[in-house]
């Protein structure tokens, strides 16, 4: 087997928010940055070293789209490798929150736009593979699983 080169001599652990409010809305952001440019996903981003988990889910919503949230459940983990020239290996966490307000102020540096969505709209987003598995986990009705 040949040896394949990252970018990186480690995976990159990441957490991601599914945030869903009291009506059953997720919020999805619009990605402005690589990767997943142009699709539609939920907030988060890498842990920093020494930093717990949770700590680390609740800065990157806050940084990506302005909102303070509850962590719930560990909804799944999804290991990701990144097509072409990236050669990222990630393994992201995805966690169940709920927001402690709706009002969106998105960091436009790294989304595009932010909305909250009813789940019966959400299998009309672009969004990657892996984003649509772990919501296919939340609401059924989009799981294009075989079982």
């Amino acid at each position: 087997m040949a040896d394949k080169t990252f970018k990186k001599d480690h995976i990159v652990t990441s957490v991601v928010a599914v945030i869903v409010d009291d009506d059953g809305q997720v919020l999805l952001t619009k990605r402005n940055v690589t990767p997943f440019k142009g699709e539609w996903v939920m907030p988060g981003g890498k842990i920093d070293l020494g930093e717990p988990i949770v700590a680390a889910l609740q800065r990157e919503v806050m940084e990506e789209v302005g909102l303070q949230v509850e962590v719930e459940d560990l909804i799944d983990v999804f290991e990701h490798v990144t097509p072409g020239e990236d050669n990222y290996h990630f393994i992201i966490l995805y966690y169940l929150c709920h927001p402690i307000y709706c009002d969106i102020d998105h960091n436009r540096d790294e989304v595009e736009e932010a909305r909250w969505v009813p789940r019966g709209e959400l299998a009309g987003y672009k969004m990657p593979e892996g984003t649509r598995f772990i919501l296919g986990k939340v609401f059924p009705e989009l799981c294009s699983c075989e079982t």
